[in-house]
């Protein structure tokens, strides 16, 4: 189980009020990542891809600008977030997508975008988005899921009606000495500052406060200790 219990008041806070996600999905496979996609949130229920130290060096400038995925039933617009009072913000970042014109360009597509705090976009959430680049860089690769965590009753914005989550997760998959390691964050969409650690919890308490079920691709042995072991000074931490 987790070895920090910081962040035991929130995840206890967050279980009682959030249910498993919609079964309602439109998966989207774009180059660099796969949506689970909610029509009717118009959110992501989750966003994962991999991510390569190589990758992290890319050239390609950042997209100034977002897109409705038209393919997509329930992509928000842009607009849907004007005057908001909050960021358009990425699951998974553009700054993972630096390596290729077309993932950046789908970086920026609504399907892959949340109401987020702006306080939280460009804090603490971005402070993760970047260790994660520094732990691909010293693994070689890494695999990450992460998405909006959402009430049964949650606020809308926008003509569309996009929901604002009351968190967000994020988990990551390693492979040490060919030894699978994962750490899971949650971080309430709310303003504030914290040491990263104080978000970290094992993939076992994640997956009950998602419902969702992470890295079954692996072996169920393998699966069983990743996910109930969390070792924070396996992770590099700046």
């Amino acid at each position: 189980r987790c070895e920090n219990s910081a962040n035991s008041q929130q995840f206890n806070e967050l279980s009682s009020v959030i249910t498993a996600p919609e079964t309602n999905e439109h998966i989207v496979n774009y180059k660099a990542m796969t949506i689970s996609f909610n029509p009717k949130l118009h959110i992501p229920n989750w966003v994962s891809w991999e991510l390569a130290g190589e990758e992290t060096n890319g050239q390609v400038p950042r997209e100034k600008k977002f897109f409705c995925d038209e393919s997509v039933p329930g992509c928000a617009d842009d607009w849907d977030y004007s005057y908001s009072g909050y960021d358009r913000g990425h699951m998974a970042p553009a700054a993972d997508m630096k390596w290729s014109e077309q993932a950046m360009r789908e970086s920026f597509y609504m399907t892959n975008i949340c109401p987020q705090i702006h306080n939280l976009n460009a804090g603490d959430w971005k402070e993760l988005e970047e260790l994660c680049r520094t732990w691909a860089n010293h693994f070689g690769q890494i695999y990450i899921c992460c998405g909006p965590i959402v009430s049964n009753n949650p606020k809308r914005i926008g003509e569309n009606g996009v929901a604002v989550p009351d968190a967000f997760f994020k988990v990551i998959l390693a492979f040490k000495n060919k030894q699978p390691q994962s750490i899971a964050f949650l971080m309430a969409n709310k303003p504030g500052n914290k040491p990263l650690q104080t978000y970290a919890m094992s993939i076992e308490d994640m997956e009950t406060v998602t419902g969702l079920d992470f890295f079954t691709q692996l072996p169920d042995s393998l699966e069983q200790i990743t996910e109930t072991d969390l070792t924070l000074k396996s992770w590099i931490w700046q």
